[in-house]
């Protein structure tokens, strides 16, 4: 569930990237940010799975997309799978539409370039850590770019949502289970279900990437 992040409250991290050297550029690069602070770091995913029953305060990961034996993408599964309440947060140089998707479709909140400056990884971090998603300008514009472009009637289909699928819209977006979509709007699960039905209709979409994508190009995810 999405959550709002108090100035002073600290975010522990977990690093993987297979190059040494790349984790502590990220620990000297995020040093100065008081509210955000390593508490472990690993260079593979096999070390990161190991590391992980010993830091249960972890809030976010942030992986490396290329390493070897397990991917990026097979970590922030494995993550999502065992420990859903972390966040994972992909840091790559690379952001074609088919990676990106699957990124998102393993449980990733967030891609950011390794171009990406202190400012902005911070700020993706805090973002992705409160229940939000965050995308690199590139990496949303391949996005946007690699969706079909919109037809009259498909232009119309914003209008056509409902306030109350808006909303649950966003929040799907935001990573909520039917269960946290009720409690936040104070509706029943199955009323939940009916529309979150009706949306993957109405945006003739298929999965939640679809749903997200869906969001990203009529600026609906807040």
């Amino acid at each position: 569930m999405s959550e709002v992040l108090s100035s002073q409250e600290i975010i522990p991290l977990l690093l993987v990237d297979d190059h040494p050297v790349i984790v502590e550029g990220l620990k000297t690069m995020l040093r100065p940010e008081t509210d955000l602070r390593v508490v472990a770091q690993a260079y593979s995913g096999a070390d990161a799975l190991r590391l992980l029953p010993a830091h249960p305060e972890i809030r976010v990961a942030v992986l490396d997309l290329n390493m070897p034996e397990m991917t990026g993408v097979e970590l922030a599964r494995a993550i999502r799978t065992t420990w859903p309440t972390i966040r994972v947060l992909i840091l790559s140089m690379f952001h074609d539409h088919a990676t990106v998707a699957e990124v998102l479709e393993a449980g990733g909140s967030g891609y950011v370039l390794k171009t990406a400056t202190r400012a902005e990884l911070s700020t993706a971090i805090r973002q992705v850590a409160a229940g939000q998603n965050y995308f690199s300008q590139d990496v949303a514009a391949t996005l946007l770019q690699n969706l079909q472009i919109p037809s009259a009637l498909q232009a119309k289909r914003t209008a056509e949502l409902t306030g109350r699928e808006q909303e649950i819209l966003q929040l799907i977006a935001r990573e909520y289970s039917n269960q946290d979509i009720a409690a936040a709007l104070f509706i029943s699960e199955r009323t939940v279900e009916t529309h979150r039905r009706n949306l993957f209709t109405k945006t003739s979409s298929k999965s939640v990437v679809g749903l997200i994508q869906y969001a990203l190009r009529h600026k609906l995810i807040q």
